[in-house]
């Protein structure tokens, strides 16, 4: 006979699908709400402008023909070493240093020609500098070489 009263356990509430339901609601009325500004600061914007912009004063061409010979602002430079591709960009700009360069280039010039003004521009100071481009032909077979009919096989279509 067992005299000692049994130890009941009580009564537990599963809260889990409660939290689910609250957490579910809790996204829902976050996504769905709109949110205003009650209070905005007054700001009053500068107009627009819808003058064109204004167009550099100089600008330093250089073109490279195909036999790497340097001409600046169309005269040529005596021969294309870089101290004299040097002394032909000072003597053409004086002390401005903030003039757009213009490289312009011949497909088929010497790539060390390109590097040879790119590097004399650089270590003179001019950072705005441009490589002049043209767009082929046909622009939507850019990069892929050119096709050529195919070939017959001798039989003839209905």
């Amino acid at each position: 006979m067992n005299l000692r009263p049994s130890r009941r356990d009580d009564p537990d509430i599963n809260i889990t699908s409660l939290i689910d339901v609250v957490l579910l609601l809790l996204i829902f009325f976050m996504v769905s709400t709109t949110f205003t500004r009650e209070a905005q600061l007054q700001v009053d914007l500068p107009k627009a402008s819808t003058e064109p912009a204004e167009a550099p004063k100089k600008v330093l061409e250089i073109t490279i023909n195909i036999n790497g010979d340097f001409f600046i602002d169309d005269k040529q430079v005596v021969n294309a070493k870089p101290e004299t591709l040097r002394r032909a960009i000072v003597q053409s700009l004086g002390d401005q240093r903030d003039v757009p360069v213009i490289l312009r280039a011949d497909a088929r010039s010497p790539y060390q020609s390109v590097v040879t003004a790119m590097d004399v521009t650089g270590q003179l100071g001019l950072s705005r500098l441009s490589l002049a481009t043209t767009q082929p032909q046909d622009a939507g077979t850019a990069g892929r070489p050119p096709s050529s009919p195919p070939a017959s096989t001798g039989a003839s279509k209905p």
